[in-house]
């Protein structure tokens, strides 16, 4: 099995991934550890974070699992202070967290809205502020975003909390890489299109929706976490180091008009 270092050696850097514990976050686990990296696997369910962590010791990696609600900053403070205490160091960050829940734009509570909001966008904020803070002060690091097609070119029907949420990950990756450019950090966003991933599972389910996507998508099928995972990958290792502010597209296409 490929250990991955061919393409993107992270041996001895410490990585944190926020909402490890199932989907892309797993994949992206995974991925970095596979590259050499000690990763921290954050999630607000302290099973499933367990239980990534276990998937990365089994190939004898090293990982280590931590509970937290990344909207919580006194909590994301706290994290990122123990990651360092504990490793030394903190070279990469995967701000990866993230919900979906449904309703129409009428009849949407605010706490919808606002616990969206929390999870998907100030999270990314708290995160990067902390970490940043670390990464200014060590002479460097990288912060990837996990942003989606649904907020710059693909809105959603039912989702506009979430289109919303995701725009404005868009749109602070490129701020903060900017500013945080001056302390040789880089800032990059990935955006998926339609992945394969629990938070998909009950629309793969229709037939009609799966065959709308397909038609849509003109390399023709759903995507893999694993796929977004090698390319957060590559931007988190030293092949990416003149890269920074960007957007990459893991869609199948689905976007590009």
């Amino acid at each position: 099995m490929s250990t991955g270092r061919e393409f993107a050696d992270l041996q001895g850097k410490c990585a944190l991934v926020t909402g490890a514990g199932r989907g892309i976050g797993r994949a992206i686990a995974l991925e970095l550890a596979r590259a050499g990296a000690r990763v921290v696997c954050n999630d607000i369910d302290p099973r499933t974070a367990t239980e990534t962590a276990a998937l990365i010791h089994l190939e004898g990696r090293e990982a280590l699992p931590y509970t937290a609600d990344v909207a919580d900053g006194e909590a994301v403070r706290r994290m990122v202070q123990e990651v360092v205490a504990a490793v030394g160091h903190l070279d990469v960050v995967v701000n990866n967290a993230g919900i979906e829940p449904s309703s129409p734009i009428l009849d949407m509570p605010e706490q919808m809205w606002d616990r969206t909001l929390s999870v998907n966008l100030r999270a990314v904020f708290l995160t990067s502020q902390a970490a940043g803070r670390v990464m200014r002060d060590q002479g460097g690091g990288v912060i990837i975003n996990v942003a989606s097609i649904a907020g710059v070119r693909t809105p959603l029907a039912l989702r506009a909390h979430y289109c919303a949420s995701k725009a404005g990950v868009y749109g602070f990756t490129k701020a903060c890489a900017l500013e945080f450019a001056a302390y040789n950090i880089r800032v990059n966003c990935v955006c998926p299109g339609v992945i394969v991933t629990p938070m998909t599972a009950r629309a793969r389910r229709d037939p009609d929706i799966m065959a709308r996507w397909q038609r849509e998508i003109p390399l023709g099928r759903l995507g893999t976490p694993e796929e977004v995972a090698k390319v957060v990958r590559f931007l988190a290792s030293d092949e990416a180091a003149y890269v920074t502010g960007q957007a990459y597209f893991v869609d199948g296409g689905k976007a590009m008009h």
